[in-house]
């Protein structure tokens, strides 16, 4: 038996729409009331369905040209190593890596990139390199880079000189530390960044390229 209260309650709210979640949206009995041919009510369960829908996804904001992004993230990569004797404990080495970087951050520029590298090193002298940043678009981010010795540890710098579609133009910079993970007898190498983080601007014609890199 149906209490009298139950009764007022369906009279009140007959398509039951005070048991719909908190995201739903409630109609009144004058918008779902039917004026024949029986339309009414799959009218009322198609807005009740796009009314409790889930929340489409918010893209990531698109760079404009001008603007700072500033990053951080992971730059992971294996490779190989060829070393070259110089007399007394002096070595170089020529280096070949590729690898995957994650960023994190409100303003990074992609969620990640396909990260490759050519690298010079001489243990008296540091090191210098070029990188090639590519994101799920195929556009591309071109970078040189320097090196501060070669000690576990050392402090890695890049800057910016351009790139394609919307790295076009790109200047700023970002720095890290590098680890080797492994380092293999055949001269297999794996490796990982420690504190990248740096910031970039694209399509801003006449800045040099360095200008605002990260120190």
């Amino acid at each position: 038996m149906t209490a009298p209260h139950d009764r007022l309650d369906r009279r009140a709210d007959p398509a039951g729409l005070a048991d719909r979640p908190a995201g739903c949206r409630r109609l009144s009995p004058a918008r779902w009331r039917g004026r024949g041919h029986g339309l009414a009510l799959p009218l009322v369960a198609w807005l009740l369905l796009t009314a409790c829908g889930p929340a489409p996804e918010t893209p990531e904001p698109a760079a404009t040209a001008g603007e700072w992004r500033e990053f951080e993230g992971t730059w992971t990569a294996t490779g190989s190593r060829r070393s070259l004797a110089l007399g007394g404990d002096r070595r170089a080495s020529i280096g070949e890596f590729n690898g995957s970087l994650q960023l994190a951050g409100p303003g990074r520029p992609a969620v990640g990139f396909r990260a490759e590298a050519i690298v010079l090193n001489d243990n008296a002298t540091g090191m210098v390199g070029r990188a090639v940043w590519t994101d799920d678009r195929g556009d591309q981010a071109y970078s040189e880079l320097r090196g501060e010795g070669s000690a576990t540890g050392n402090r890695i710098f890049g800057t910016f000189v351009g790139g394609t579609g919307r790295y076009a133009g790109a200047t700023g910079g970002y720095e890290f530390s590098w680890r080797f993970v492994l380092e293999a007898e055949d001269g297999t190498l794996q490796g990982q960044s420690v504190g990248l983080k740096g910031r970039v601007r694209a399509g801003v014609p006449g800045i040099a390229p360095g200008a605002g890199a990260a120190r």
